[in-house]
């Protein structure tokens, strides 16, 4: 087995994914794999969503982003696109994720986390991570931290009480370019099952 190699802070790689890194242009695409909802799921999203109550500031995640990351693997050459598509399919054990806490945390980010990250969630992370490695992606040396965000710029926000636990079927992942513009969209290249 094929250990993770994490980027660490100075590695001159580890700008690549980040926002604050490499503008992309067009011989790049900023690339990430997640947990894709269907549109049941998608609506009890948006529905906990726009339950907030937010300050002005707040910056809500679109209908159509509402995912939730696996990995983020920022801009690559586009060029490697195909051999990406093909080298990150594993398989996909179906199981159940239940969305419970409610959360703003320090940097102003809103999330719905998971109340237990079940182990499913936690191979496929590792087995995405190993495929990224194969690849020669570096991945995040931060631990694990499933969550869906719902907005940014939201330290002055108020979680709805109340809120039933969300239980998400999951029985796939994609990997999805976030493409650039006003506003950005966000499309699944391909779809893992």
């Amino acid at each position: 087995m094929q250990a993770i190699r994490p980027i660490k802070r100075g590695d001159p790689r580890a700008n690549r994914g980040s926002s604050r890194g490499v503008a992309p242009d067009a011989g790049t695409a900023r690339l990430f794999l997640a947990l894709w909802p269907e549109e049941p799921v998608r609506q009890a999203l948006l529905a906990c969503r726009d339950a907030w109550q937010w300050g002005r500031d707040a910056g809500r995640v679109p209908p159509r982003h509402l995912h939730l990351t696996v990995h983020f693997l920022g801009e690559v050459p586009r060029v490697r696109v195909p051999e990406l598509t093909r080298g990150l399919a594993v398989p996909v054990t179906p199981f159940e994720l239940l969305l419970a806490p409610l959360a703003v945390w320090p940097n102003g980010v809103a999330v719905w986390e998971p109340a237990v990250c079940p182990v499913e969630l936690t191979r496929l992370h590792d087995q995405l991570g190993r495929a990224l490695v194969r690849l020669d992606v570096p991945v995040e040396a931060r631990p694990y931290r499933p969550h869906v965000t719902l907005a940014r710029r939201a330290r002055d926000a108020i979680a709805p009480a109340g809120v039933s636990p969300l239980s998400w079927p999951v029985d796939h992942y994609a990997l999805v370019e976030s493409c650039p513009g006003a506003p950005r969209r966000y499309e699944v290249l391909r779809t893992y099952r």
